[in-house]
């Protein structure tokens, strides 16, 4: 077995702000496991809020030894974006030796397309109206906010898209104070979902807080360990492959949420369509979808997933699994 890892730079179609800063391009790495005549692929996002960069998680693939397999995986690799390209790459090699789709490895159903989320930049109130307005068309849209000026920006985003269903995430922008005082005018302007309003380390400020809108654990929910800390505080868990760890464990993490009643969001980080593609089996009957990261690329893989008014579609054998 050859494992090797490389990097790539896929351009954004335009430039992307949240609440921690701009980018213009995807910094990705993708990891091929190859073994005899097949090769399998994944991708990763590092990303710096979890200390991670390029050069340390291409250092954690590098160290993996020869032969590898996803259980062995749990011992060598913590939960994170190594972990990830390397797992979703050991499927995709399988699925290849044994002939089948990976949905059908894994047990589950096979994928149909899901509505995602597209998402806006943050920008001044008047240029997030005419992003709304330019994408009133697509049945949600999902909002970055988290700064002191949030409430204008939301407005403007309603004026531009009255009909579309929105979601909001603060990227942990807010105290537990603001998003008491935002609540009520989320719930007037039809906010479905608040995604991460406070700091991951503290959240203990929204046990006993009333959520007329439902709250979302993003950066506070990484793989199935985090669950027993979110009880109270949060009525759905986003899973994202690069907080996971992979797709074995976001099945797993998925299983447990609903086990315990929370609700599902899937979600991403800015990458291609390759990593998208695993996180769509995930995504079947989640509550929310958010897997939009293609659609906000300018390039992207040679056999790209198919987005349509039907949602994300799952991808052929030809780009993953």
């Amino acid at each position: 077995m050859q494992i090797s890892v490389t990097r790539d730079v896929f351009k954004l179609a335009q430039v992307f702000t949240i609440s921690r800063g701009s980018r213009t391009e995807a910094k990705v790495l993708t990891v091929r496991v190859s073994q005899d005549n097949d090769t399998g692929w994944g991708e990763c996002v590092p990303y710096a809020r979890y200390d991670e960069t390029l050069d340390s998680v291409t250092a954690q693939i590098e160290s993996l030894p020869e032969e590898v397999s996803r259980e062995k995986l749990y011992e060598l690799l913590p939960a994170g974006a190594a972990r990830n390209a390397v797992d979703c790459a050991l499927w995709d090699l399988q699925a290849k030796q044994a002939g089948k789709r990976v949905w059908d490895l894994a047990g589950v159903p096979a994928p149909g397309p899901e509505i995602t989320a597209y998402t806006l930049s943050l920008d001044a109130p008047e240029k997030m109206r005419e992003q709304a307005a330019r994408n009133a068309h697509r049945p949600l849209l999902k909002i970055k906010l988290g700064t002191p000026d949030d409430m204008p920006r939301l407005e403007a985003v309603r004026m531009g898209a009255p009909d579309a269903k929105i979601i909001v995430d603060a990227n942990e922008g807010w105290s537990a104070e603001v998003y008491a005082d935002l609540a009520p005018h989320l719930q007037r302007l039809g906010v479905a979902l608040v995604e991460q309003p406070l700091p991951a380390g503290e959240d203990e400020a929204l046990l006993g807080v009333e959520r007329p809108v439902p709250v979302c654990a993003d950066e506070s929910c990484h793989d199935r360990a985090s669950l027993p800390k979110l009880k109270g505080k949060y009525d759905m868990v986003n899973i994202k492959l690069d907080k996971t760890g992979g797709l074995t464990e976001a099945l797993a993490l998925r299983a447990a949420a609903l086990a315990e009643g929370y609700d599902v969001m899937v979600g991403c980080m800015i990458g291609s369509s390759l990593a998208m593609a695993p996180a769509v089996l995930v995504a079947q009957g989640a509550t929310v979808t958010d897997l939009d990261g293609p659609l906000l690329l300018a390039e992207d893989r040679d056999e790209p997933l198919i987005f349509d008014a039907a949602g994300v579609h799952p991808p052929t054998a030809k780009l993953w699994g």
